[in-house]
């Protein structure tokens, strides 16, 4: 038993949709990386256009939303990350009427559209920055400008270093240095400056106007520098993003502009929501992002970066869920994106490495609270591991002692139908190679294949809506505070529970559904907790003890 025994038990299921008014603290959100996503005029990148002819894959995929990469006006110095123009679409990906119909288009679809918005930094090609380097009076206080240490200010101003690699300086001609935390090409803005605020005010006002319903935030957690910026005193700084404070994230001033962020939000129809995409050392800061008068989601990278282990997962569980509620927010889980190796590959790839990837899609699933999908990972594909040096793109490919630069990988354009490159990607070919083999992974091949990947993701967000206890705002943490590692635990303030499983086994019910997800590389013998409505593997019951596979997860009526 698979997937293919859903389809009888939905038509007489009731519908949970969570009230418009707080869809997003549901939603399963499906992450465009625009350039990746499909080429409607050949030139081999992905863009807006050929993101409005897809659409109706992502409404069948049964998405609630679409989260768009940054497709503004930009010199592509790290794919988009690097805005020039925060108004105005870039022509590599369309114009302004592309948007507008793109946005209109999925509303048709009954899908909201969020984007990326870039406030940590522009590109060196923003009006600003050109006008900081020409010496406008008083252009550089919207950025970090000053004088280096050392004997003719030849040291940077301290020992910070870019998470793409190398130093977080660059001299200018006059001998001042600029502080960029990623690429030089991305200068970081002086949010002390009001004029940054009120531009990023009048930023956000604009896509709101347009009907966008939100933004994901990129480098919500690094807008304000610790006072006098000092020393770390720590070399290979980016394997410290996460796990301990850090003098340029997760500052407490960043909460003051999201709380302005969220009064601009609420002041239209809607709701627009806002998404951080925050780096914090533990659960509880990163809670404080999505207090009530701040954003509404924070994406939970301690999920995304847990092993394949059945007690880390139940941690990582147990500790998000009662750091958000205690905010009363929802937690966000995501399993890959734009950033980080694909899962498929994390959970060793090959055969084992799907039937775990697939798992932890139902994992995810099930939990209370919202949930992205990267592209392409519906489809079940893998890292691109051995992409040629000349093809890529990532600029932490070239420095060193930050970011691995492997990050192209995961950005490759994905397959839609066809036997060989560039599978339905578009008319001509594509920005970065595609595997040959990809064919029998495209939309077309797994589409009405009842054991593909594309059609566990399809049944399982359809059953997310039809089965009661699944997906509703209300269903929340494991336990009560003082039994969060107790066996059987009593049910937690809104509904979810832990039963007794076996080591590497984890259980655990919310109303009318129970979930069973095994890490094990053998299968488990337990007594069936109710009646299976959707495994990721086939699963032998006789109605009064299961066979779990190993690396495999079922969903369960009770």
């Amino acid at each position: 038993m698979t997937h293919e025994l859903t389809a009888s038990r939905l038509a007489s299921a009731s519908s949970n949709m969570t009230a418009s008014g707080d869809w997003w603290r549901d939603a399963v959100i499906y992450q465009v990386y625009v350039r990746s996503f499909a080429d409607s005029d050949g030139d081999g990148v992905g863009d807006l256009r050929g993101v409005r002819e897809r659409l109706p894959h992502l409404a069948r995929l049964g998405v609630d939303a679409v989260w768009l990469t940054p497709f503004y006006v930009s010199p592509q110095a790290d794919g988009g990350y690097d805005v020039a123009d925060y108004r105005a679409v870039d022509p590599l990906f369309g114009d302004l009427a592309d948007a507008d119909d793109l946005v209109r288009a999925a509303h048709a679809l009954g899908l909201r559209v969020i984007v990326d918005v870039v406030p940590n930094h522009t590109s060196d090609q923003h009006p600003w920055f050109r006008a900081a380097l020409a010496g406008e009076p008083g252009a550089r206080e919207r950025y970090h400008f000053h004088p280096g240490r050392g004997a003719a200010g030849a040291q940077p101003p301290n020992d910070w270093e870019s998470v793409f690699g190398g130093p977080a300086w660059t001299r200018t001609p006059d001998g001042q240095w600029y502080l960029h935390l990623f690429a030089p090409e991305q200068p970081d803005l002086n949010w002390e400056h009001p004029e940054v605020a009120e531009e990023f005010a009048s930023v956000l006002r604009f896509w709101l106007d347009l009907g966008i319903d939100g933004f994901r935030v990129d480098v919500a957690h690094g807008m304000v520098k610790a006072p006098g910026l000092p020393d770390l005193g720590h070399g290979a700084q980016a394997t410290l993003i996460g796990t301990q404070p850090l003098p340029f994230f997760d500052q407490d001033g960043v909460h003051e502009i999201h709380r302005s962020w969220r009064r601009l939000l609420d002041s239209y129809e809607g709701p627009r929501i806002g998404v951080a995409e925050a780096w914090a050392p533990s659960s509880e800061r990163l809670a404080l992002y999505v207090r009530p008068d701040e954003l509404h989601q924070a994406f939970n990278f301690r999920f995304l970066k847990c092993p394949w282990d059945a007690e880390g997962m139940r941690t990582v569980i147990d500790e998000s869920l009662a750091a958000t509620t205690s905010v009363g927010a929802p937690t966000t889980w995501v399993l890959s994106n734009h950033d980080v190796v694909r899962h498929v590959t994390r959970y060793g790839g090959g055969a084992r490495g799907l039937a775990r990837a697939r798992a932890a899609a139902l994992l995810m699933l099930a939990l209370p609270g919202s949930a992205y999908v990267y592209q392409g990972e519906e489809l079940g594909l893998p890292e691109v591991l051995d992409l040629p040096d000349a093809a890529r793109k990532d600029p932490a490919f070239l420095r060193s002692a930050g970011q691995d630069g492997l990050r192209d990988g995961c950005r490759v354009p994905i397959p839609w139908s066809g036997a060989q490159p560039p599978y339905g990607f578009g008319p001509g070919g594509s920005w970065l190679p595609q595997p040959a083999g990809w064919d029998g992974l495209s939309v077309a091949a797994q589409t009405g294949d009842p054991h593909s990947t594309l059609e566990l993701y399809r049944a399982a967000l359809e059953l997310r809506r039809a089965l009661p206890g699944l997906g509703a705002p209300e269903a929340g943490w494991a336990q009560t505070a003082g039994e969060a590692g107790s066996e059987d635990g009593a049910p937690g303030p809104t509904g979810m529970r832990w039963l007794p499983a076996p080591e590497g086994v984890l259980l655990f019910t919310r109303p009318g559904f129970a979930c069973t997800f095994n890490t094990r590389p053998t299968p488990v013998e337990l007594p069936a907790p109710g009646r299976p409505v959707l495994s990721s593997a086939p699963v032998e019951t006789d109605g009064r003890t299961v066979l779990l596979p190993p690396d495999s997860c079922t969903w369960w009526a009770i």
